[in-house]
Order: structure tokens, then C-alpha cells, then sequence
């Protein structure tokens, strides 16, 4: 048994040893005038909701061929080849880069570099900038068929930042054991849920695995703090109006649960404005599963109707 085991381990180490990751680069590209874009690096899409301040950390390769789409499709997008990450040494920066419009034609835009500085691990990003960690892994919904009557749905997450790291489950003559190891620079962490179930019988259970749909990029929610903060801002304002252009403005620069919604959203005296509001807000929800709880705030079913079939327009 402990020779099992240790020889496990040794695999384990060596999986990390190979798997040790290696300098990384960050890139943040905002919008001088406001216009939101989203990023396509090596013709990936970085961000499914378009953003006016974007920052992608962990990048590891030293250029990009960069492609700007505008969510204003009167806008040109903008292509830009061999966007560098690194120095005149090599050495992987945090590389800032400006979108502004072109003087003599306002449907054209130009990127321009901004600004680098030294890769810090413990850099926080102001509030107002959307972070994506390039190439991490969404979590994973794992749905254990019936088998003799017994079903049961695990689900497991699995998140990582800075460093490197690696985890192992495995059972052992019936010991369920779970390591995390990790190396490098900075954090890292991966954590990870997993459940056998057996039947009397003595079958095993069929596991599956399915992506959990998180929206606004797979980020957190804002702080309670921030987001008190900001809704006292919003109920300061004396115009409806005014209260609704704040609203999205605020919103557009954070993500924010059903709960924090619904608060913000219940600050319009009229209808057309909570509707109005929900229909926007719906691209910044990190739980659009739960949507549906929106349908609350209505006093009108037409409304209902009219939100129910906007979301479904959009999965």
C-alpha cells in the first residue's frame, strides 16, 4: 500500500517539475472615448461582453496579432500585428495600449502603445478594469448518473492564478486522497471536488461533465462594500433619468449578482426604466440561470413576457 503510494507521489512531482509555467506577460487595452470593444488575440476571443477597460494577465507568448471588434458597428475594427509584450531584453512586461478615434475620421480608430512596466505579482487593477486570466479553465459540473437506485451531482471547481500548479486525486485500495502542489512565483491554488457514487450492487456511477454557464467573463460579483456604495450613489440621483444612465454606468464597469441587480432595478418608480435596466444589466450577471428572478420586479406580465423573451434571445 505505501509503496503505491509513494510511487503515485513521485509521478505527482514530476508531472509539477514538468509542468512548472513560465514568464507571463500582461496586456490592458481601454477605450479613451469610452467605445466598447472586444479583444481577439491569435483569433481567439478573449471577451464574449464587449468591455471599455480590459486587462488580460498571463499571457505567454512574447506578440500577438491583436484584432479590435467595436460594439458600435458604425466603428472600424482595428487590427494590429505583433502587439509586443516584452522589452528590448526579452523580458515579459505589463503593457498598457490606448483606442482613441481618429481625428479626420471619426468611423476609424487607432491603437497606440501607452505605457509598460515591470510584471508585479501582487498588482491589483483599479475597480473600473475587467480582468480576464488568459487560459483559465470555466468550472465543471459533474452529474453522477443512477445506477441501483442511487444518483447523486458533484460539483467541481477549478481555479488557478499566478505560479504553477498541479493536483492529483486518486484512490488507493479504496483511500480517496487529493495533493495540490505548487510551484513558482506568486499563488497558486486548484481545488477539486470529486464524488464516486456506488450502488448496492456494487457498480460504479457514470460521471459527466458539464460546464457551469457563469456570465460577465466568469468574474466575481462586486464586494458588498463597493456595491452599497455605489447604490447609494444611484438613489441620490433626483431624475429618473439620471438615476438610470448611472445605473448602467456603474454597471458597465463591474459584474454583479441577480440580488445586486433587482436592488438597483428596484429604484425606478416606472416600469419601462426597471425593464429598461434589466435588459442591460443582463450581459454583467454572473448567474443569468437565475435570471428568471428578475420576473419579481414587474408588476406588468407584459413585461415579464418582454424580459423572458430578451434572455432567451440571448442564450
Amino acid at each position: 500500500m505505501i509503496k503505491k503510494i509513494t510511487f503515485i507521489l513521485m509521478i505527482a512531482v514530476s508531472t509539477a517539475s514538468f509542468s512548472q509555467r513560465g514568464p507571463v506577460g500582461h496586456l490592458t487595452i481601454f477605450s479613451e472615448d469610452g467605445d466598447k470593444f472586444t479583444l481577439i488575440l491569435n483569433g481567439e476571443v478573449i471577451n464574449d461582453v464587449p468591455q471599455t477597460n480590459l486587462r488580460v494577465e498571463d499571457l505567454d507568448q512574447p506578440y500577438y496579432n491583436a484584432k479590435i471588434r467595436f460594439e458600435d458597428k458604425s466603428l472600424m475594427d482595428l487590427t494590429k500585428n505583433n502587439l509586443e509584450l516584452t522589452d528590448i531584453d526579452g523580458i515579459f512586461c505589463d503593457v498598457t495600449y490606448k483606442i482613441k478615434r481618429d481625428k479626420n475620421n471619426k468611423s476609424k480608430m487607432k491603437m497606440n502603445y501607452f505605457s509598460s512596466i515591470p510584471v508585479r505579482p501582487n498588482f491589483i487593477p483599479a475597480s473600473n478594469v475587467h480582468v480576464i486570466h488568459y487560459g483559465q479553465p470555466a468550472p465543471q459540473q459533474v452529474i453522477v448518473q443512477p445506477v441501483g437506485g442511487v444518483s447523486q451531482t458533484t460539483t467541481t471547481t477549478t481555479t488557478q492564478s499566478g505560479g504553477a500548479s498541479v493536483g492529483v486525486g486518486m484512490n488507493v485500495g479504496g483511500i480517496n486522497m487529493g495533493i495540490s502542489i505548487n510551484e513558482g512565483t506568486g499563488s497558486g491554488t486548484i481545488t477539486q471536488t470529486t464524488t464516486t457514487t456506488t450502488s448496492h450492487s456494487g457498480n460504479v456511477a457514470i460521471v459527466e461533465s458539464q460546464p457551469i454557464i457563469r456570465g460577465c467573463g466568469g468574474n466575481s460579483c462586486m464586494t458588498s462594500g463597493n456595491f452599497n456604495a455605489a447604490l447609494a450613489t444611484i438613489k441620490k440621483q433626483s431624475f429618473e433619468d439620471t438615476r438610470l444612465k448611472t445605473a448602467k454606468q456603474v454597471v458597465s464597469a463591474n459584474c454583479l449578482n441577480v440580488d445586486q441587480i433587482m436592488q438597483i432595478a428596484n429604484t425606478f418608480n416606472f416600469e419601462d426604466n426597471k425593464l429598461d435596466f434589466a435588459k442591460y444589466a443582463y450581459s454583467y450577471c454572473i448567474e443569468p440561470r437565475n435570471y428568471f428572478k428578475l420576473n419579481g420586479i414587474f408588476s406588468f406580465s407584459s413585461n415579464v413576457d418582454e424580459l423572458s423573451d430578451y434572455v432567451q434571445s440571448r442564450q
